[in-house]
């Protein structure tokens, strides 16, 4: 099947175009499936999808889901001096890592593309900021239509978020938002998140809660939204914010060999700080600090109430199963799709700052906390 050394995809690329162009599938047309095209070439499934995919691209065929591959009308086709399509139906989503719930963001963002007749590329920065600004420098010059952005932060590659806005390069972030730059978000509301976890702890009788956050209050506007929730919860109910009890930007500081050591001494001044209640910005960092609470004797939430946000899959497996607040993924990606597909279809499209709702999750790690627990809680 290989000829000239081309790669296979190449070859069964070329075929197809050749009888597209030649009339041999008109438009409308189905064409073969991926499983037909790899058997009749002798190759995986992976490479007749990818002879599909670029099909797709160059506005040769459009997709749709459930029903498979068909040829458009060639009038849609048009060919620019470069020898390529001007029909490019590719939106690219950048994500920080691929867990469990950027699976769901890409979920919900292709099934809306895919009925729109747009192809969804998957970027990895792993938490890199240069490597972050290398794909966004280089994924419009490769033609992709827009950008869903999930940003490592919202204080980094400013600049190159700006030349992208002024450049009227079609970007919809998700996750988090850029302040003093009107480009479309899509976030889960986590004002509200935070500010309902502070209140069901103030519920149960807690005035000494602390906030505790790897990173610094200003790192991420997702992080930033649920301390102020915090913080409006506090004022709320007449309790003065007191600094030293928020924790933050200690992430550097904690590595595996130091971070029971490291939580444990954090967890003590708390409580020597008279704290109560710890109300902590994501999962991860919340099951950690409730496993070194556990270990150093307290009784959670006997002595000791916290709380964590994302509702991620490890909340419900702890030892003390985790309160948090639930994000719909799914939602969010899908409305990010939505937002950058009229963004790109629509003249008269505006920015849009879009909150998806949150729920809390109630389980076992936070309650009241009784006399005799205070009492006890000061001797550990």
């Amino acid at each position: 099947m290989q000829s000239e050394n081309k790669p296979l995809y190449m070859v069964i690329l070329e075929d197809l175009k050749e009888k597209i162009k030649s009339g041999e599938y008109l438009p409308d047309q189905q064409l073969p499936t991926e499983v037909e095209l790899a058997e009749k070439s002798g190759v995986s499934r992976i490479t007749s999808k990818r002879a599909l995919i670029e099909l797709e691209r160059e506005g040769l065929i459009y997709r749709k889901r459930g029903s498979g591959s068909f040829v458009k009308k060639q009038e849609i086709y048009i060919e620019s001096d470069t020898g390529t399509s001007n029909a490019n139906r590719i939106i690219s989503m950048i994500l920080p890592y691929m867990a469990t719930h950027e699976s769901d963001y890409i979920t919900g963002a292709s099934d809306y593309l895919d009925d729109k007749g747009y192809y969804l590329s998957i970027h990895n920065s792993n938490w890199s900021r240069d490597k972050e600004k290398e794909l966004l420098v280089r994924i419009p010059k490769n033609g992709s239509s827009g950008i869903i952005l999930y940003p490592i932060s919202t204080i980094s590659n400013i600049d190159l978020i700006n030349a992208i806005y002024w450049n009227d390069y079609p970007i919809v972030t998700i996750d988090q938002y850029f302040e003093g730059i009107p480009i479309t978000s899509v976030t889960s509301n986590n004002f509200e998140g935070g500010y309902e976890i502070a209140k069901q702890l103030l519920e149960f009788g807690h005035e000494r809660i602390a906030f505790v956050s790897s990173i610094s209050i200003e790192f991420r506007s997702s992080v930033r939204d649920r301390y102020q929730g915090y913080c409006n919860a506090l004022k709320d109910y007449k309790i003065p914010i007191d600094p030293d009890l928020i924790v933050s930007d200690f992430y550097r500081q904690v590595d595996e060999t130091n971070s029971k050591t490291f939580y444990k001494s954090m967890i003590a001044s708390l409580i020597q700080a008279g704290v109560t209640a710890i109300q902590v910005e994501h999962d991860h960092l919340a099951v950690d600090l409730l496993k070194n609470a556990i270990e150093m004797g307290l009784q959670v939430p006997g002595q000791l109430s916290i709380a964590g946000f994302d509702d991620h899959i490890i909340a419900q497996h702890v030892e003390v199963p985790l309160t948090t607040v639930a994000q719909d993924y799914n939602e969010i990606g899908r409305k990010a799709a939505e937002l950058i597909v009229n963004r790109i279809e629509r003249a008269d499209f505006s920015p849009q700052k879009l909150q998806v709702p949150v729920r809390v999750v109630e389980r076992e790690s936070i309650g009241m906390q009784t006399v005799d627990d205070q009492a006890s809680v000061k001797s550990v």
